[in-house]
């Protein structure tokens, strides 16, 4: 699966460049005009990379990039007009991992798009399922801390083996049966409502609504599921 890359530029002029020659190498790319439907894209669905604009309508690049690295720690690109070595010290010092003036080159774009992603590819790589960070979520199993929103969860190590294991298999339904036996490495019994306590005090902590929860999902008759 191709990777997808936010572009994020309100002269839609230059966000067609960009896409045009990005999808010419094979990637997904979604772009937005304004730096909220920016947030809204990826509080959605986080992207691989992010190539932001510093101009925009509504909240400048900076404070999108901010903003951004609050929860998120995908590759972002800052693309602008502004050339003084102070914006571009600005937008490295609040997270951006690269940063390309205009007029540019699409070519030069794209092969940085590249780089940035062989890094980020090369790093997780090295430190294989070692933490996962998505809409918000981020659980790490080196330092075993949950930070939700940039909080802190206070999980006990069975409810922090639970969200682990959800996140290691997110997308798939996982059984109650299949998440006792990996997580208590113990026989399952249909009569055991262990697994649907600890859900339960789980989502409390994450201050999840039971009905619609936004992480941890009931599939009902199946089991759970990060989406």
């Amino acid at each position: 699966m191709s990777e997808t890359i936010l572009v994020v530029d309100d002269e839609q002029a230059i966000a067609d460049l960009v896409t045009f020659y990005l999808e010419n190498e094979n990637f997904t790319v979604r772009k937005v005009y304004t730096a909220f439907d920016a947030l809204t894209e990826i509080d959605s669905s986080p992207p691989d990379l992010a190539v932001l604009d510093v101009m925009l309508p509504d909240l400048d690049g900076f404070a999108l990039c901010r903003k951004i690295r609050e929860t998120h720690l995908f590759p972002i690109i800052m693309l602008t007009a502004r050339t003084e070595d102070m914006d571009k010290i600005t937008g490295l010092t609040l997270g951006a991992d690269d940063y390309i003036t205009k007029p540019f080159n699409p070519l030069e774009l794209v092969a940085r798009v590249k780089t940035q992603l062989r890094r980020c590819t090369r790093y997780n790589t090295a430190l294989p399922q070692e933490s996962y960070d998505f809409r918000g979520l981020q659980i790490s199993k080196t330092t075993h801390k949950c930070l939700l929103y940039g909080e802190e969860l206070s999980l006990t190590p069975l409810e922090f083996d639970i969200l682990w294991y959800l996140c290691r298999r997110r997308g798939n339904v996982v059984s109650s049966e299949e998440l006792f036996e990996n997580v208590w490495g113990e026989k399952f019994f249909d009569s055991n409502n262990t697994v649907m306590s600890h859900i339960a005090r789980l989502r409390e902590k994450m201050h999840e609504p039971s009905r619609k929860p936004k992480f941890v999902k009931t599939v009902w008759g199946v089991g759970y599921t990060i989406e």
